[in-house]
């Protein structure tokens, strides 16, 4: 019967650690070259969302112009709560498309549509001005994300004209004053018609594969739109989903 040598078995060790691993230490070995990342391209969800902030735009506008009278609150409002749950879709969409912004955006265009229809629906008391309130703090996170969303115009030209519409029903809201309940229905046609625009020629680049309307990216989205493979999986090792913390 034959023993397995100490010596030699201490030498394979040896060989197997490098020098440079404390003693003790589990040494683990480079996964890197082992390591796959999966993309799974979808269709873009963008053209939907602005479709959904166009329409539903309409409808609150109509209604704050007088168009639509005031008996048809309740049915406005059951209009444009399926905009909640589309723009909430474009959101999910759109970070799994790692696009923050995008996702960010659709998201809190979402969550302004629920409360106005659920407040309109229920006629709480001091509806209007709470509202007013919660359009005042959209418009700080609407001033906030025009800094950011410079390289995308499409994005930016629609939180533009958002940003007055917002400060426009804050100010109607907590002050009850009617003719900014007008100026901010006439500013949500606009608003309207600015993300009808931006849809439609998003939706004309994805079926063409090429810009046909201008929609005016530049830096980063312009070569994300243009650029190689090489530069859509550029730093993609430290994208969130692929890091181990957010």
């Amino acid at each position: 019967m034959s023993t397995a040598s100490p010596t030699a078995d201490s030498g394979d060790d040896a060989r197997a650690t490098p020098p440079d691993v404390p003693p003790g230490r589990r040494f683990e070995p480079d996964l890197r070259s082992m390591t796959r990342i999966n993309l799974r391209p979808i269709a873009s969800p963008m053209p939907l969302g602005f479709f959904t902030i166009a329409i539903a735009s309409v409808m609150t506008g109509c209604l704050q112009l007088g168009i639509l009278g005031e008996e048809a609150r309740t049915a406005v409002a059951l209009t444009v709560l399926p905009a909640f749950v589309l723009q909430l879709l474009v959101s999910y969409l759109a970070f799994g498309a790692r696009d923050v912004i995008a996702a960010t955006l659709m998201a809190v265009f979402a969550g302004s549509w629920l409360p106005y229809s659920l407040i309109m629906l229920s006629g709480a008391a001091d509806g209007l001005k709470v509202l007013g309130v919660f359009n005042l703090a959209l418009l700080c996170f609407g001033a906030l994300m025009t800094a950011v969303t410079g390289p995308k115009r499409a994005l930016w030209l629609v939180l533009a004209v958002s940003l007055p519409r917002w400060a426009a029903t804050g100010l109607a809201g907590v002050t009850g004053a009617e003719w900014l309940t007008r100026t901010s229905g006439v500013l949500g046609l606009l608003v309207a018609v600015v993300a009808m625009y931006t849809a439609f020629a998003l939706m004309l680049e994805d079926m063409r594969s090429e810009q046909v309307l201008p929609i005016g990216r530049s830096g980063p989205a312009h070569l994300a739109v243009e650029g190689d493979l090489s530069v859509q999986l550029r730093n993609l090792e430290r994208q969130a989903g692929v890091r181990r913390t957010l």
